[in-house]
């Protein structure tokens, strides 16, 4: 049975926090409110969770996995930023965006898109979940909570509790916070719209 962690969406109590934190680096899989949505995530260096999360999504590693960063410097760290693209990325996050862009070898080889050897990142604007990954000291490896039946995220805490209570090992209830998912850019060559979403396109002159 999944743990369910009631956190205060604008101050996470730092006890809950540190217990969350705890276990994702005992390998559990979490369920986290974000600005966009609710995710399911892991420690990145945790095979095993990740296999767990693709098979909960019934996707591969085609649909870019992401990487929730606390901050612009951490992101940094696991993607290759050039110049121009760093001014974009620090004027979106945090916000409700997604960027693919090239891995850095910081990122495990396995969470890659095969061919193109790139990873979804973002700095998700939620108070629990950089909460989440400031206490962790690393980035978190995420994906949409939307199952292979559901044409939209899951929102409501109680409802992902009563549908995953057997596949997931935390789910923190931190209220709603929409079912917009990111609005999703390819930055691997130029700047292209992958998905529209919760955050604003022409903050990226798109």
């Amino acid at each position: 049975m999944a743990q369910l962690f009631a956190i205060h969406p604008d101050n996470p109590q730092e006890r809950l926090v540190k217990q969350v934190a705890g276990q994702i680096k005992q390998g559990k899989i979490l369920v986290l409110p974000t600005d966009a949505c609710y995710v399911l995530c892991c420690h990145l260096g945790d095979k095993t969770a990740m296999e767990r999360i693709l098979a909960i999504r019934q996707i591969d590693l085609k649909h870019h996995l992401t990487l929730l960063c606390a901050d612009l410097s951490e992101l940094g760290t696991y993607a290759k930023v050039d110049n121009s693209q760093f001014r974009l990325l620090k004027a979106a996050t945090p916000g409700a965006y997604t960027f693919i862009l090239p891995a850095t070898k910081e990122v495990p080889n396995r969470t890659l898109h095969p061919k193109r050897k790139t990873i979804g990142l973002r700095v998700p604007d939620n108070a629990i979940a950089l909460a989440v990954l400031r206490e962790l000291g690393e980035p978190l490896l995420s994906c949409t909570l939307m199952l292979p039946e559901d044409e939209e995220p899951l929102t409501d805490p109680y409802e992902i509790q009563d549908r995953l209570d057997h596949a997931v090992d935390i789910i923190i209830d931190g209220g709603w916070c929409g079912s917009e998912p990111t609005t999703v850019v390819d930055m691997t060559d130029g700047i292209e719209l992958v998905r529209q979403g919760k955050g604003d396109t022409a903050l990226l002159g798109l």
